[in-house]
């Protein structure tokens, strides 16, 4: 008969399967899953866990009338298999291909873009609010994670989705999970409610006995109306979410079709905003991704047989920050750790070992992170937090207020600054100087190589007064590039010396510099490198001598152009009143797609040939040798 999935090209097909079929696609879908992230990387684990659910969700609703909502996005694999995107998973996050987040302009089947977490409720109401207001009757359903779900802004949407009288579906994807394992008291509570089997019990009935408590004098009703409040308070799981105006459906077993789509099929006929609390589990189906579903969420190739990673070969800059802050800590026992639901990507499970009472996982909560580190530093604690380039952004409003105006002294680890390819807009870390560039107070650093990323790390935590940030990319770096010197405030180093052109540069880009630089001498033009280990405060002195000296300057950052750090430079020259020929290699004001870090690069510009090239147009637009 062959397989289901060939015959799956829209939700239409799926709802013609029996019960038996479905679970067999079920099957299919995960042995699909695992073959294809194997080969080009992505989010599986968490795609593993949501088959059934996502079945169910389309066999009830009708995408793309009916609008799914999928919070982070990157569970959406099904989805998008379902959607008549599956011959296309070859494709999956590299350049022009398949995104791993839902995409508006990639399927109509797509309602919201997504990329990071806690933002489907608000999207969603906000859709279910446009619905009625333009007298349509189509369902909305945000589908969002219990590790989503500790994101304030979630319970900023609930708080107010429940004063409404809208017809709206949230979903409450609950297992266990954010990443890594999640913590806090919402995590206790669902737990609760998901291993307390008395609760199974009870939950349909109990409104119904309540209501047939006749109503009696005013007085009376008060007491019966406390009493009522009681009863429901230690027998309904989900209060918390009744409480808020949500119609709680549940908990029901996540790989359970029959049973998802009842409550699924159920919700559609409540008045009012609904949430059904689904239990599923991480990595479904894959033994690895089970066992170590964190490892799975976002994993580069493996082998399916034996779930080891294709690519390796030594530590990346997490694992160096994860190595250089215990040995910091292990000195000065008020250094502690800080991370958003991230402990394994930004390196802080060692430390998270050696110093558990140091260590804090706040959850998906970047806006309580920087300002819970800011009390910690007026405490006389030195909280170093560590949080990803692209997520940083949700606490800019925390950072200036709560750190840079008191002039706390909060280190700033930035992870995955600059372009990280396959993740795509949402997650491309390259906007971090152009946001923190313009704060009083805030200092920035980039390292060139792991030895220069230590040397920053003991810096910033030990001699540093004050917000200080410091920003490093994805992957891989170079062990040691440059002769070691020791750190001194708002200094740049010269580490190359030319007459016809200065290149500046920050970071990772420090290698490409050098590089260029060694094209273009064998071009018979002689080159000023500087390594700006501090893109802010500039080092002024540096590079005004460079400047007047060679009379040209190309910059180049892995950040937006925009605000960026040659902007920076171009603002100090200006200053000064001096006019050179100048020009910044950077990214563009455009969202940056998904794809490869050198095909990216190659499209930007930013690639040494590409460089050079325009280095000697800026020399002489016809140049053949400079005097």
């Amino acid at each position: 008969m062959g397989s289901i999935l060939d015959r799956i090209n829209s939700p239409e097909d799926i709802k013609k399967l029996s019960l038996d079929e479905l679970n067999k696609l079920a099957d299919e879908i995960r042995m699909f899953l695992i073959d294809k992230v194997s080969k080009t990387g992505g989010h599986l684990s968490s795609n593993l866990g949501v088959v059934e659910l996502t079945l169910a969700l389309h066999r009830v609703f009708n995408s793309p009338q009916d609008k799914i909502v999928w919070d982070v996005g990157h569970q959406s694999y099904v989805h998008k298999i379902i959607t008549g995107r599956k011959g296309q998973f070859d494709t999956l996050r590299k350049l022009g291909g398949l995104s791993g987040f839902p995409k508006i302009n990639e399927s109509e089947h797509d309602a919201f873009n997504a990329g990071h977490s806690s933002t489907s409720i608000s999207a969603a109401l906000g859709i279910a609010k446009a619905r009625d207001l333009n007298n349509e009757t189509y369902s909305v359903v945000a589908v969002i994670g219990d590790g989503a779900m500790t994101g304030g802004m979630a319970f900023e949407a609930l708080n107010n989705a429940g004063r409404y009288p809208n017809n709206f579906i949230v979903v409450l994807n609950d297992n266990e999970m954010s990443i890594s394992k999640n913590v806090g008291g919402l995590s206790k509570y669902l737990s609760k409610i998901r291993t307390e089997p008395f609760y199974f019990k009870v939950k349909e009935d109990i409104d119904i006995m309540l209501n047939r408590i006749p109503a009696i004098g005013k007085s009376a009703a008060k007491v019966l109306g406390r009493v009522k409040g009681s009863i429901k308070y230690m027998i309904v799981p989900g209060i918390i979410f009744e409480e808020l105006g949500f119609k709680y459906l549940g908990p029901v077993d996540g790989h359970n079709i029959t049973e998802i789509e009842r409550l699924l099929t159920i919700s559609k006929t409540i008045k009012g905003p609904v949430l059904i609390h689904v239990c599923t589990q991480k990595g479904k189906g894959y033994t690895y991704a089970e066992e170590n579903p964190d490892v799975f969420h976002g994993i580069a190739p493996f082998e399916i047989e034996t779930g080891e990673v294709k690519a390796s070969g030594g530590p990346g800059y997490s694992e160096i920050f994860g190595r250089e802050i215990v040995n910091i800590a292990q000195e000065d026992e008020k250094v502690v750790a800080i991370t958003a639901a991230m402990p394994h990507g930004t390196g802080l499970v060692p430390f998270s070992q050696k110093f558990p009472e140091r260590f804090f996982d706040v959850g998906i909560a970047e806006q309580h992170a920087v300002t819970f580190a800011a009390g910690l530093a007026r405490g006389g604690i030195k909280p170093v937090v560590a949080i990803y380039s692209s997520f940083l952004q949700r606490a800019y409003d925390q950072i200036l207020h709560d750190v840079a105006i008191q002039n706390l002294h909060v280190v700033f680890a930035i992870d995955r600054a600059g372009i990280v390819g396959e993740d795509g807009e949402t997650h491309q870390g390259i906007y971090d100087i152009s946001f923190l560039g313009h704060i009083p107070n805030m200092t920035i650093l980039a390292p060139c190589d792991y030895a220069e990323f230590a040397l920053m790390l003991n810096y910033a935590v030990k001699d540093h007064n004050g917000p200080i940030a410091i920003r490093f990319p994805r992957g891989k770096g170079a062990e040691k590039l440059l002769e070691t010197e020791p750190i001194k405030f708002g200094k740049a180093l010269l580490v190359r010396e030319g007459s016809n052109i200065t290149i500046a540069a920050v970071g990772n880009k420090v290698e490409t510099a050098l590089k260029v630089a060694d094209m273009l001498e064998k071009m018979d033009i002689s080159c000023d490198v500087i390594y700006f280990r501090f893109i802010k405060p500039i080092d002024e002195k540096l590079l005004i001598n460079s400047v007047l000296k060679t009379r040209h300057l190309i910059t180049i950052e892995d950040n937006a152009i925009a605000g960026g750090f040659g902007s920076k430079l171009l603002e100090t020259i200006n200053q000064k009143g001096i006019n050179i020929k100048t020009k910044m290699f950077g990214y563009p004001d455009q969202f940056i797609p998904h794809g490869s870090k050198n095909e990216i690069q190659s499209i930007y510009r930013l690639d040494e040939q590409a460089i050079v090239n325009d280095a000697v147009k800026l020399l002489n637009k016809a140049r053949i040798n400079i005097d």
